[in-house]
């Protein structure tokens, strides 16, 4: 696979950690790199989103040296020309760790967090989102009603023999009226595209027309991104454009929740109305109960 001098600019590379702030290591990520192959134009997008961030090792000292800890998210929006590299991003929040702001932790968290919203945005040439959470308030999943495939399907009935993104796999099934379907699974696996690096989470899908898939045909398509090496956005991005080119649905919301890795997580979600994304991940200030994958 060919990769952009770019995407591996500070993925896979040894790099020195910064001592004290320093915005310079943020790399961005022109989101054209993988949207090109699948004919995402990125002036036409084929949907709305956002992709929310969580930095669970961000740290900053007070004037008086005193540690302030907390969970950090972050929510761009998916039609910004880039995204962040995730390792830069690692390097940038770990920029924060020993050096000093506010005479209060309250003072401190609000500089913290109008710096990073600052360097994002900038970087993204978008408006991007930042709270800074100090304290595990949860507002509840919005996917408790989604039916988890591998539970409602014989699974150990299924044959799997394929393991890279396979869209013939998806076997249409037809209604003859409009049916809704709210489905999910924990079995997605896919790789960073430029370390390799294992990229553990679930997948779920809200959607409505008169053509669905089998729920075990789905299953076996997520399943087919076990050897994909892509980066969590665009396995998000790729599901959506299948399932939108095959059925033509009048509602189709995909949303991947990934397990953190370097202490960061990346949740993209992609929709074709604004009303089918999940709320309580679009809003920075609120922290969503955790899957189990998370």
């Amino acid at each position: 696979m060919e990769i952009n001098f770019l995407e591996a600019k500070v993925l896979g590379q040894k790099v020195s950690h910064p001592k004290e702030y320093d915005r310079t290591v943020l790399v961005a990520i022109p989101r054209s790199l993988n949207r090109t192959i699948y004919d995402i134009e990125q002036g036409d997008l084929p949907f709305v989103g956002f992709d929310a961030w969580h930095g669970y090792e961000l740290s900053f000292l007070t004037e008086k040296g005193m540690p302030v800890v907390g969970v950090l998210k972050m929510v761009v929006p998916s039609d910004t020309p880039s995204l962040v590299e995730s390792k830069s991003l690692k390097l940038y929040l770990n920029s924060f760790n020993m050096s000093r702001y506010g005479k209060s932790v309250k003072e401190g968290v609000a500089m913290v967090e109008k710096m990073i919203e600052r360097d994002l945005s900038s970087l993204l040439e978008a408006t991007v989102s930042v709270c800074f959470h100090t304290k595990e308030r949860f507002v509840a999943s919005p996917f408790k009603e989604h039916e988890m495939l591998e539970q409602v399907v014989d699974v150990d009935r299924m044959e799997i023999a394929s393991y890279t993104e396979d869209a013939s796999l998806l076997e249409v099934v037809d209604h003859d009226r409009l049916t809704e379907a709210f489905w999910g699974t924990d079995l997605l696996r896919s790789n960073c595209k430029v370390t390799f690096q294992p990229d553990w989470g679930s997948v779920y899908i809200h959607i409505e027309g008169e053509k669905l898939v089998s729920k075990a045909s789905l299953l076996s398509y997520i399943v087919s991104m076990r050897n994909e090496n892509h980066f969590h956005e665009e396995i998000c991005e790729l599901i959506y454009i299948r399932l939108k080119r095959l059925l033509n649905p009048q509602k189709l919301m995909v949303g991947c929740v990934y397990t953190r890795r370097g202490g960061i997580d990346i949740c993209p979600f992609r929709a074709n109305d604004k009303s089918l994304l999940p709320s309580n991940y679009e809003e920075a200030a609120r922290l969503v109960q955790k899957t189990m994958r998370q």
